[in-house]
């Protein structure tokens, strides 16, 4: 059975090239890995390099773009397949019953929309599938500080808390990915 990985990340490529090294690994980890890519449809920023190094080291990636968003993302024309919606929590819901687990790389508001989003549906009990942060030079370390603080006043639980699974570099997150069953037999 093919495994699907949703991808949230930026429709930029960020201010360090490290980000854009992180999306290239992780595009071409899951392609080698057999697994298929699901993500937002675009071609630029983080968004196009993770698609693009799927789609080089042969994987399948699909996209899922709101009609809005065609012109001001650039969808992708060489995706292995382009679902258009018609707004942004179709998008949401079609990656996410499309997929097995999820991965957060690097991103502005729209990323952390998505992630935020997805683990509240776990929170609510509508999928319990893996969210993994690729924690790229720590990247997302306030973040995980605000959730921290908000376990410590009452607002989260630790096991919301736990939801949101960190990983260092992108061998990490495929690690986890494997050790969870949502990702491909490997690495060649």
């Amino acid at each position: 059975m093919t495994r699907s990985i949703c991808v949230f990340c930026g429709s930029a490529p960020g201010a360090r090239p490290i980000y854009s090294e992180a999306a290239r690994e992780l595009g071409t980890a899951l392609a080698r890995s057999g697994t298929t890519l699901v993500y937002g449809g675009g071609r630029l920023g983080l968004m196009g390099i993770v698609a693009d190094a799927a789609l080089q080291a042969g994987g399948r990636v699909v996209g899922v773009i709101p009609r809005m968003l065609i012109e001001r993302e650039l969808a992708h024309p060489n995706l292995t397949r382009q679902h258009v919606v018609t707004t942004m929590h179709e998008r949401k819901t079609l990656m996410a019953e499309m997929s097995d687990g999820f991965v957060g790389l690097p991103g502005g508001m729209g990323t952390f929309d998505e992630l935020v989003e997805i683990v509240t549906w776990a929170q609510l009990g509508l999928h319990a599938k893996p969210v993994v942060l690729a924690n790229i030079d720590n990247y997302f370390a306030p973040l995980y500080a605000m959730l921290d603080n908000a376990v410590a006043e009452g607002f989260v639980t630790a096991e919301s808390r736990s939801r949101w699974r960190n990983a260092e570099t992108v061998t990490s997150v495929m690690g986890i990915l494997m050790k969870e069953g949502v990702a491909g037999e490997g690495i060649s």
